[in-house]
Order: structure tokens, then sequence, then C-alpha cells
């Protein structure tokens, strides 16, 4: 099945960006459809003025059936990757993070279905997010799924995850593709639903489709205006500006932060590897790395005198750990990550002090989830 032409919609964001200049460079037809949201690229979009000018663009909408019909025209394999992001956002603006995630995946399936069309093969970004807590194990009972942690143990600052059968803490495992799917929040329902629909509507209509599940992906380019997405731009915005890292919980909840040329490696053997037909991918780093550790990491980078303050207030939906079990990559994608936190973050720093300090805009979303009960 030979692939020329892709498409990559929410192109113009950061992994869309990094990898539609990967394609090229390999020999693909790229076309970019992006709303570009003021969210994520403010006034003056590093992303979008690091697309070349040969990469075709489309500003478009996937809520738009118009928009959809004009980017999919001769296109071989789409890249959908547009989405809303932001687990505490999701959580009061549900219909915005429904409509765009959900309907606006609908819409481009609709479309395939009752349409004629080129596509021959689909990738879907799904999440981390739709494992909700992943994978642990407890002493008595093994393996566990466990629920979203109770709001009256966080307010007793009892952070640690729970069995769900015997309420007593249980040890972080690695998660992978087979454990248990269980989102905390709206935005990782979002996600659970597009991954659903796009393999199974790719297996009813005999159009190959993967769904990659990423972890934390950061790295250069990353957007720096989002303050409700991306820990490390929110930290770097606030030691630039010379304000202080407020941490939730106790500091020691953990993420796996994936570089950016990682999972653009990964999702373009995806898009190679007939083997990687109707399967779901974790891609990730493999590696928990601490809150407390991602801050002080910067703090280092950027030479700052920023002090780091574990506020003990936590975010409704927010899950404690989780880290992903790469196997299968490893196994049917040949492929694994070459870029470890250390090096990852300060190639990340250095990006950073190369452009001009944004505005600091963290408090304010803070206050939208204190207003509506979400912030403890």
């Amino acid at each position: 099945m030979k692939i020329s032409n892709v498409l990559i919609t929410g192109g113009a964001g950061f992994i869309g960006s990094n990898l539609a200049i990967a394609l090229q460079a390999t020999g693909y037809v790229v076309t970019i459809m992006d709303n570009l949201s003021p969210q994520i690229h403010g006034e003056h979009s590093p992303l979008l003025s690091s697309i070349p000018s040969s990469i075709r663009f489309i500003v478009g909408d996937v809520r738009s059936r118009m928009d959809w019909t004009k980017a999919l025209d001769g296109q071989d394999a789409v890249i959908h990757l547009a989405a809303e992001t932001g687990t505490g956002q999701s959580m009061y603006e549900i219909e915005r993070y429904m409509d765009v995630n959900v309907r606006g995946t609908g819409l481009f399936l609709d479309i395939l279905a009752n349409t004629n069309h080129s596509v021959k093969r689909i990738l879907v970004a799904s999440s981390r997010s739709i494992y909700g807590e992943g994978k642990y194990c407890c002493n008595k009972h093994g393996i566990v799924y466990p629920l979203a942690r109770s709001s009256s143990d966080m307010n007793l600052k009892d952070f640690a995850v729970k069995c769900p059968n015997c309420a007593s803490n249980v040890s972080l495992l690695a998660t992978d593709e087979s454990s248990l799917i269980h989102p905390t929040s709206v935005y990782g329902i979002s996600k659970q639903v597009q991954e659903q629909l796009v393999l199974t509507m790719g297996r009813s209509l005999g159009i190959p489709s993967v769904a990659l599940r990423y972890q934390n992906v950061y790295g250069p380019g990353q957007s720096l205006s989002n303050p409700y997405t991306g820990i490390l731009s929110i930290f770097s915005t606030r030691i630039l500006n010379g304000n202080d890292v407020l941490i939730f919980e106790d500091g020691n909840e953990s993420r796996d932060f994936v570089y950016i040329d990682d999972v653009v490696t990964t999702t373009i053997a995806a898009l190679e590897s007939p083997k990687a037909d109707f399967e779901v991918f974790n891609v990730g780093s493999g590696v928990p790395t601490s809150v407390l550790t991602v801050a002080n990491y910067l703090i280092e980078a950027y030479s700052s005198t920023a002090s780091v303050k574990v506020t003990g207030n936590f975010r409704l939906g927010d899950i404690r750990h989780n880290y992903a079990d790469l196997e299968k990559i490893r196994s049917i994608l040949k492929v694994t990550p070459n870029v470890d936190f250390e090096s990852g973050i300060h190639r990340y720093a250095h990006w950073v002090k190369l452009q001009g300090v944004v505005q600091d805009r963290y408090e304010v979303s803070i206050q939208e989830l204190k207003s509506r009960g979400l912030y403890r």
C-alpha cells in the first residue's frame, strides 16, 4: 500500500508541526489542517512560523464538514491530532471538549463512510489519560486498577493511590496496552471515545487504523502561552517571569515525559508499518519522573533563584502516577526512546531561553478552577 499524501489535523500544534517537517523530509507530500487556536498559538506562534511554505496549509476546523472535505481531497493517510487538551480545563469546558474531540472525529469518519475518498490509513492521537490511574500492585490482591482518588482523602493530604478492594496503599507498575481503560477526566473520556471511534470504523470501512497513546510530550516548540496544559511550559513561564513554582499535592506525583523527537520517530513507524494495523501503542519514555524533580531541573537549567512551593492543593480529575510499558512498540514497531529526561529538559530549556518571555497566565487558570470547585 503506497502512501504519498498525508494530512495532519492539528498540524500546526506542537506534535503536528514537528511531525509535518519530518514527514516532508522523508519524502511525503504533507497537508496541514489547523484552526490556529489562540490558547495554543497566542498572537505570534513560533510553531506556525516553523512550518515551511512548501507544506500545504489549510485553516480549518474539525467541526466543519466543508473544511474536512477540502482537506481530505487526494489524501492517502490521515494523522488525526486535532483535539482540545488539558485535564483541568476539560472538567468545566465539557461541551467544547466533546464537540471538538468526539463530534469532530465522528464527522471525519462520517465523511469516509458516505463519500468517495482515497484514504488508505488513519492514525489517531490517543492519550495516557484513558488509563486513569493506570496499573498498580496490591500486596493482598495483586494487580489492581484503582479508582479516582477521593477528595476526602486528599483534603487530609493523603494523596496515595488505594486498592479498590481493600483501600490499602498500592505500588506503581508500568501500564501496558491491555490495562483497564477507566479515565478520570472529561478529557480522558473524550480521547477514549476518539480512539474507539477510529478503530471501530477503520475496521468497518477496511481502512487500517492505529491509535497512539501519547504520554506527556515535551521539547522545543512546545506552546509557552497555554496555562492549561504542559507543566514544563507552565513552570518555565513562571520561572522566567520571576514567580515561584507552585506544585500540587506533595510534589511526588509523577508523569512519563517523552521527548518530541522520540514521538515523531514512533509516529512515523506506526504510519509505515503494516504490523501496526488496528493496534494501539503506548508512546512514552517508560520512566516515571516526579513533578518536584521537573521543577528542580528547570530552576537549575535557567540558573534561577525562584522558589519551589509544594502547596498541598490538588485538582479534581488529576491522576497520581502513570508511566508506559513500552514492550509493544519495541517488539512490533522496533523503536525505543533515545532521549533521556535530563538531556531532553536541557535541550528544551536552551530553546526556551531563546524565546521572548511570555505573560504568565497560570494564576488566571487556577482562579477558573477555584471558581468551579475543581481546585482545593
